[in-house]
């Protein structure tokens, strides 16, 4: 009898990888069914985040709610993905219902592990995380017509808020050739859009070739038959004139770069253990515009941080107010057991926090809201990613996936997803469009 084998997976891009590797491990055994539907499986996996305090939230919910199932159809849970690494013991320990825990480094025993729980085993498993596999046959997850490849794994970085190099080990850089491998077997699955992921993308290859590799990386892909090509996580020090030379002179790179600065006062900078100051950022955007003029900058912010003051706070906020930044995401300060500013004094209360990011978020807004009124009347290129509800919907050049904004288009012709077309915008609305196909 075929067992049934569903999967739920949280958090980032770089954990949606990991989840398509399990995927298509699975379907290596004739005795295994993947189902789409979760909630008529046998076993379910649960592939989790614990980047964050809601993350892990979010994490334990689901796990919960699939516990409930166990009174129903459901035989076996799986935990597996960052919780299950940082949270080894108290998994099993505190959700009983729970049959399986596998940390990072132990995927590839997760057939085995799917055997044994149905026997009535409790499994829990965790190996050198440095083993998870980054080259491994995958199962798409994403739309037909755009993908995620992780180029590394880990992290050097040590940001004292973060616990991802506790969790992924340290930066590990795959070679350009097994890169350009994966990136070639995409292409032959039509993908339209790549979309380049690592913990930090602009510290591809230091450890490898002794030298940041990005842009020697994305010059041997632009040669491929990608529409666009974009990367994440790009840390605004590794930035220099060659990498976005090569995004210039490039017409399927797009200029869209996501820089995580974080904040913006030099003090509360040094305590994170970011390697820039105010200074050094307001001159790479400088640079990236006298180079991009057109470019799409994002980032993302951390408010909150032990011992930041209203003065500096209130610097950040004018920063935002002021900045090129066309996108820009907003945290309150998670704090993370085992790192560094967890033992900070001057901890900000939770509701401190929460006011300052809403903050934040109301003057990103206005920044949204200027960048999007400066497209009405305007034809721009679209990709489209599905139809609902009378309109296709699809994201410009701008915009990532499931991060960004959308755009809502009338058309009286049939597009398909992946299409690329131009469409004349017409109005905005909470920071999305609405445009018209134009042929």
């Amino acid at each position: 009898m075929m067992i049934k084998v569903g999967m739920v997976s949280l958090g980032c891009p770089k954990n949606q990888i990991d989840a398509e590797h399990l995927l298509s491990d699975i379907s290596r055994n004739s005795r295994f069914k993947i189902v789409n539907n979760p909630d008529i499986a046998d076993v379910v996996i649960i592939n989790t985040c614990a980047f964050i305090e809601s993350a892990k939230q979010e994490a334990i919910n689901t796990i919960l709610e699939f516990a409930e199932k166990k009174k129903e159809n459901l035989k076996s849970i799986i935990v597996t993905g960052c919780l299950a690494q940082r949270y080894k013991n108290e998994i099993l320990e505190q959700i009983p219902e729970v049959d399986a825990v596998l940390g990072l480094g132990s995927n590839q025993n997760l057939q085995n592990a799917i055997i044994d729980s149905l026997q009535g085993k409790k499994i829990a498993k965790f190996g050198v995380i440095e083993s998870l596999c980054l080259d491994h046959d995958r199962i798409l997850t994403t739309p037909s017509h755009y993908a995620y490849l992780k180029i590394a794994e880990g992290c050097d970085n040590h940001c004292t808020y973060c616990a991802i190099p506790k969790i992924r080990g340290k930066y590990r850089s795959r070679t350009i050739e097994s890169i350009l491998k994966e990136a070639k077997w995409l292409e032959q699955k039509g993908i339209k859009e790549l979309i380049l992921v690592a913990q930090d993308t602009t510290y591809y290859g230091f450890d490898i070739y002794g030298k940041y590799a990005l842009s020697d990386l994305l010059q041997q892909i632009s040669k491929l038959n990608f529409k666009w090509i974009r990367f994440l996580y790009a840390y605004p020090e590794k930035i220099d004139e060659k990498l976005l030379t090569v995004i210039k002179e490039n017409d399927n790179i797009l200029p869209y770069l996501d820089l995580p600065i974080q904040h913006i006062n030099n003090d509360i900078l040094k305590k994170m253990n970011r390697k820039t100051t105010k200074q050094q950022i307001l001159d790479k955007i400088k640079l990236i515009k006298s180079i991009l003029p057109n470019a799409i900058l994002r980032t993302t912010l951390i408010v909150g941080f032990p011992g930041e003051t209203e003065n500096q706070f209130n610097e950040l906020v004018e920063f935002v107010k002021t900045s090129d930044f066309n996108r820009i995401g907003c945290f309150p300060y998670s704090q993370e057991e085992e790192t560094a500013a967890a033992l900070l004094p001057n901890q900000i209360p939770s509701d401190v926090k929460e006011k300052r990011a809403e903050t934040i978020m109301m003057e990103t807004e206005l920044l949204l809201e200027k960048h999007c009124q400066s497209t009405i009347n305007k034809n721009i290129e679209v990709i489209i990613d599905y139809f609902e509800n009378d309109y296709y919907v699809g994201r410009t050049t701008a915009d990532a996936p499931d991060i960004d904004c959308c755009v809502y288009i009338s058309s009286n012709c049939k597009l398909n997803a992946g299409d690329i077309v131009k469409v004349k915008i017409y109005k905005t609305e909470y920071g999305n469009l609405f445009g018209e196909y134009t042929k």
